[in-house]
């Protein structure tokens, strides 16, 4: 449940909890830009930065966010990421967040884009962004110290702010503020409200430098400190806190699907000029040519790693797809109803309606079932952040971005590490790493940078050296198009997955998509695909005529189990198109590609051996989860090369790293 909230007479928020106001008695804004902002030095010290990273200690409202991210919108000299990482241990209701943000009409559109993604903040790490990921929140729900000690992002300014050391001493220990001092490069700079002796001692033990300075008014002082500690700092993994972070530069990414497009659009908005190198001569020709397919969290009892991971997936997805595609036509957020076909709830315990997350899944509802032709009472959960997205379209407006350039007809065979003495000056890596080449079967070099990322699915094994195990796996799915002269089948109006999956209706642009109902408002053909066949360490395509046949009776066998009903419509298609040559428009098609799997059956983001190789790195193995984690890989890859706050719990990012294998 939402942590609950008085209101005050003079419309102030009230925490029942700690006995004390959320905001300072001029209303929190004079505070949130005087002794934060300017406290901090900003914005003049983004001024020209590649990314600043802000550490707050206690979310709130998130006035102290929308203030910062007003200044950055309005600063000319804006830092090129912003970084916002805040603690907070018992969010606020959607609803409270909307009534506090009401009496600042000026924050209006920046309040309306929080309350917009303020949804299913489980305990854990949560990635909200704007600005089209120039602006990063990432939220911190659980106990301050822990949570900076488990995540450990270095950071640039600290506002350390919280109820006050009376009401709240935990946020205010030695031990708080030892897990913040953790945190800080040499040089961060700190700033709060509170001027109480033991913070200030404190914080002189952790290695700051503090002074008193004017407050705002009714306060007569506030606190201003500076890390410079006199030993040399180290995080909590033992390694030296980095002063600034890697400088982008030139960058090659191998191969043209979700995960190279993934990467490269990542790096792209971090400055890279990315060239991403493919055999085939159109981006998505391999296992993202799928006509359609389901993004969706999975869910377990246990919470497991697989499902918290899906749901840092699905929000990255949801962000992104709505940047860069149309709601409709090429992707929708529509949720998916999830057949238990095995009988298991699937949900945690603690997942009661109200709870944030229940804002993920819940029982289905009978409607959600009735609508899915499936009897009351089947076991099956509802996923209202999930839906359908065509994977080609996510691709090409991935790989459209601003500093990336597709190159197609270009066969990868090997790559070669030149020495930095032998390497352009502007190709030498940022340590002096020298630089890598792309060179084709022939031995002619393709591109060079300093900067790698293996990104090619299933070939990714081989540019790889093999280090790895990794197992190829062949997809077949099944799919047509609604029929304009027969009836509309008896489908959900939403993807149902579980055993398999059916994508009910999404609009086909291929050119073998003629004939057929066209949807309402693009005039394009409606189609239907379901799948997946999963056949391990088989990698032949084209798949013969027999295993097409073969393909298609075990995903019809699937949808039986998943939707009776549907599997009706489905069946008849797959007759009509028996004998491999569809006689109408309603008859199925095949398609079929190769995906990549990891041992332990999840993705790889990291680099492949950073003493080793520096420079090279790689997002492969997404295996049939692309469409829920890929853009996630992309964005962690990102995070690590450069040293920012990570996108996901950290535990969950060292399940995704090459440092497992």
């Amino acid at each position: 449940m939402s942590e609950p909230i008085d209101w005050l007479p003079d419309g102030t928020p009230y925490s029942p909890r700690f006995g004390d106001r959320y905001h300072s008695e001029n209303g929190g804004l004079e505070q949130a830009s005087g002794v934060f902002l300017q406290g901090c030095g900003l914005p003049g010290a983004w001024a020209g930065q590649r990314q600043w990273r802000i550490l707050e200690t206690g979310f709130g409202f998130g006035l102290n966010f929308l203030i910062t991210w007003a200044a950055w919108r309005a600063d000319p000299q804006r830092c090129g990421l912003l970084h916002f990482v805040s603690t907070e241990a018992w969010p606020v209701s959607a609803d409270d967040l909307h009534r506090a943000h009401a009496s600042h009409p000026h924050l209006a559109d920046l309040a309306h884009a929080l309350h917009q993604q303020w949804w299913g903040l489980l305990p854990g790490v949560h990635r909200l962004r704007f600005d089209e990921g120039r602006v990063l929140l990432t939220l911190y729900v659980g106990d301050t110290q822990a949570m900076l000690r488990q995540q450990a992002p270095t950071v640039d300014s600290v506002y350390l702010d919280g109820f006050s050391p009376q009401r709240n001493p935990d946020i205010w220990d030695e031990h708080t503020l030892k897990a913040v001092a953790r945190c800080c490069r040499r040089g961060t700079r700190l700033a709060t409200w509170t001027i109480a002796r033991a913070v200030r001692d404190t914080l002189a033990r952790c290695g700051f430098e503090v002074q008193r300075v004017p407050g705002i008014p009714p306060k007569r002082d506030n606190l201003h400190a500076v890390y410079a500690p006199r030993w040399e700092p180290r995080t909590a993994r033992g390694t030296a806190v980095p002063d600034v972070p890697v400088a982008p530069g030139r960058c090659i990414v191998i191969g043209g699907g979700i995960a190279g497009a993934a990467s490269a659009a990542s790096l792209a908005r971090r400055g890279w000029q990315v060239q991403v190198l493919d055999a085939a001569p159109a981006p998505a020709a391999g296992a993202s040519a799928l006509p359609a397919g389901v993004f969706a969290p999975h869910v377990s009892p246990d919470d497991s790693v697989l499902s918290r991971l899906s749901r840092s997936g699905v929000r990255t997805t949801l962000q992104q797809a709505g940047w860069v595609l149309a709601e409709g036509t090429d992707w929708s957020a529509c949720g998916v109803l999830e057949h238990r076909v095995d009988g298991s709830p699937g949900l945690p315990a603690a997942w009661a309606p109200g709870s944030a997350g229940a804002q993920w899944s819940i029982p289905a509802p009978p409607a959600a079932l009735g609508a899915a032709g499936l009897p009351p009472g089947t076991s099956a959960c509802w996923h209202a952040r999930a839906g359908w997205i065509r994977p080609a379209r996510l691709v090409e407006a991935l790989l459209s971005q601003p500093g990336i350039e597709w190159r197609g007809d270009c066969a990868v065979a090997q790559l070669r590490q030149t020495p930095s003495h032998t390497a352009q000056t502007d190709l030498t890596g940022p340590h002096g790493d020298g630089c890598w080449q792309a060179l084709d079967a022939q031995g002619v070099v393709l591109a060079e940078a300093p900067l790698v990322v293996i990104a090619a699915g299933a070939a990714s094994a081989r540019l790889l050296g093999h280090r790895w195990q990794l197992q190829p796996v062949r997809g077949q799915v099944s799919w047509g198009l609604h029929d304009s002269t027969a009836p509309r089948p008896p489908m959900a109006p939403f993807p149902v997955n579980g055993h398999g999956n059916l994508v009910p209706a999404f609009t086909a642009s291929a050119p073998e998509a003629a004939g057929g109902i066209a949807h309402a408002s693009t005039g394009l053909p409606l189609a239907w695909v379901m799948g997946s066949t999963f056949e391990r360490g088989v990698d032949t395509l084209p798949p013969s005529l027999a295993d097409q046949h073969a393909a298609h009776a075990a995903n019809l066998a699937k949808l039986r189990t998943l939707q009776p009903q549907a599997a009706m419509a489905v069946g008849a298609a797959l007759q009509a198109g028996a004998d491999g040559v569809p006689p109408h428009a309603g008859a199925a098609r095949s398609w079929s590609a190769v995906r990549c799997t990891s041992p332990d059956r999840l993705p790889i983001a990291g680099p492949v051996a950073a003493a080793e190789l520096p420079g090279l790195w790689t997002c492969t193995a997404m295996g049939a989860r692309g469409l829920t984690l890929a853009l996630l890989c992309g964005e962690l890859l990102a995070a690590r090369l450069h040293g920012e706050p990570l996108p996901l719990d950290a535990r969950l990012a060292r399940a995704l790293g090459t440092e497992r294998l």
